[in-house]
């Protein structure tokens, strides 16, 4: 969790899942809404990075038992070169996403490493911390903050489960959401709501609620858009219906 210290065997952003759990929807089914490197011997490639200097910095990350993969651990070392905070910055996902992150959850292969070296012109951690500016999310567009999103969950999971724990998930929204991409009240009230409720079916989080709170937010920003909603007609996951009952108690609705 954000403000712990992470165990080199654990999510740097939360405790790792544990079971997977299936996400229930009102009307039925789980449908959405409405319905290895090489090495250049030292020289610049012609993509204009030095290839022996990027696979040297990802040997220094990579683990002692996996020399083709840097774990979590790993990367909590990329951030301290880059004097980030692997528990707080955002950008830290981001440069993930970027790099592009995607075989196994809560690791980097090298052969992805390279690529996303060769795609970003990244070999040294200058150029890396030349690149930090970039990777705020406030410069995505819609679209492609959908993207990131949705990596923010795929990365987090634990092994082959498809779930996360619900305090990673909130753990995750406040780093991820924090910022101005959706109305803050409807970040912390959906926040307060996942870690107040008693409904044990919601300790684990499907990949579908978390797309869809986010699906949410653009759609009913603010209390006066909340006053619209209609949970006879929704199709949302039964999740958010339960989160809009919590707020009419709240009276945020009226």
């Amino acid at each position: 969790m954000p403000g712990k210290k992470r165990k080199a065997d654990t999510k740097m952003w939360g405790s790792p899942s544990t079971s997977s759990s299936s996400s229930r929807r009102k009307g039925a089914s789980s449908s959405r809404r409405g319905g290895g490197g090489s090495s250049s011997g030292g020289a610049s490639s012609a993509s204009g990075i030095n290839e022996s200097k990027a696979e040297k910095m990802f040997e220094e990350l990579c683990d002692e038992d996996d020399p083709g993969a840097a774990s979590m651990e790993g990367i909590c070392k990329l951030c301290e070169q880059l004097n980030i905070d692997a528990l707080e910055d955002v950008r830290v996902l981001v440069l993930l996403w970027k790099l592009g992150a995607n075989k196994k959850p809560a690791e980097i292969q090298k052969e992805e490493w390279m690529a996303g070296c060769h795609k970003l012109q990244l070999d040294s951690v200058d150029k890396f911390k030349k690149l930090l500016p970039s990777l705020d999310t406030g410069f995505m567009d819609r679209e492609e903050f959908g993207d990131f999103y949705k990596f923010c969950f795929q990365f987090n999971r634990s092994g082959t489960h498809k779930t996360l724990d619900k305090d990673l998930v909130v753990a995750l929204l406040k780093m991820c959401l924090t910022g101005g991409r959706i109305q803050s009240e409807r970040l912390n009230t959906y926040c307060d709501f996942l870690e107040t409720t008693k409904d044990e079916s919601y300790s684990k989080i499907t990949l579908d609620q978390w797309r869809s709170f986010l699906d949410f937010s653009y759609e009913y920003p603010d209390a006066d858009a909340l006053e619209k909603y209609d949970e006879s007609q929704s199709a949302w996951p039964v999740l958010i219906d339960e989160y809009c009952e919590h707020m009419e108690k709240l009276g945020k609705k009226k």
